[in-house]
């Protein structure tokens, strides 16, 4: 006697689901727009990140400077 075949079902991820359901209520464009904003808000996010880092790297140098002046 044979095993029956093993077939491997996919399980839809919420991001499948939000994806489809999205594809349903807008056009193309609206999708394409959306995107757009959205990889721009994460562009923006990392952009204010990199700033307060820069931000904190130069306020570090600064009080290292005035403390090699004040020996």
């Amino acid at each position: 006697m044979q095993a029956a075949p093993v077939r491997a079902t996919v399980i839809p991820t919420v991001t499948d689901a939000l994806r489809a359901v999205e594809s349903l209520l807008l056009s193309s464009g609206q999708r394409t727009a959306r995107r757009n904003a959205w990889t721009a808000v994460l562009e923006d996010r990392r952009r204010a990140k990199d700033r307060a880092e820069s931000g904190y790297v130069l306020e570090r140098e600064a009080v290292a400077d005035r403390r090699s002046r004040a020996t």
